[in-house]
């Protein structure tokens, strides 16, 4: 079993910055893939960015250029750098991790921007 526990949410305004983590714990094996998707009222579930274990990042062509994802594999953490902030970003967040096709998820984190 793994747990995500998502962390760094909250208020900020357009144009702002937002970093948030993501702490995975459990039986993590040596592969696996770790993402933020990220959730609007009425819409569907969408990737925002992921990361292989070696470190190559893919993006949603909405967030190229405004966001960052990175990770520490020795802490089995994900990170999101936010900047350039919309209000067209405002969502729940959520942490993904997947390993032998399994997904799991975190509890999500909201994020709104707004002035």
């Amino acid at each position: 079993q793994v747990q995500l526990v998502e962390s760094g949410g909250g208020l900020v305004q357009p144009g702002g910055s937002l970093r948030l983590s993501c702490a995975a714990s459990g039986t993590i094996f040596s592969r696996n893939i770790m993402g933020w998707y990220r959730q609007a009222p009425g819409k569907e579930r969408e990737l925002v960015a992921d990361i292989t274990l070696g470190g190559s990042p893919n993006l949603a062509d909405s967030v190229k250029g405004r966001f960052t994802i990175s990770r520490d594999n020795a802490l089995n953490t994900v990170y999101l750098q936010m900047n350039s902030l919309k209000p067209e970003d405002t969502a729940v967040y959520y942490c993904n991790l997947q390993q032998w096709r399994i997904d799991y998820w975190g509890q999500g984190t909201q994020v709104t921007v707004s002035s």
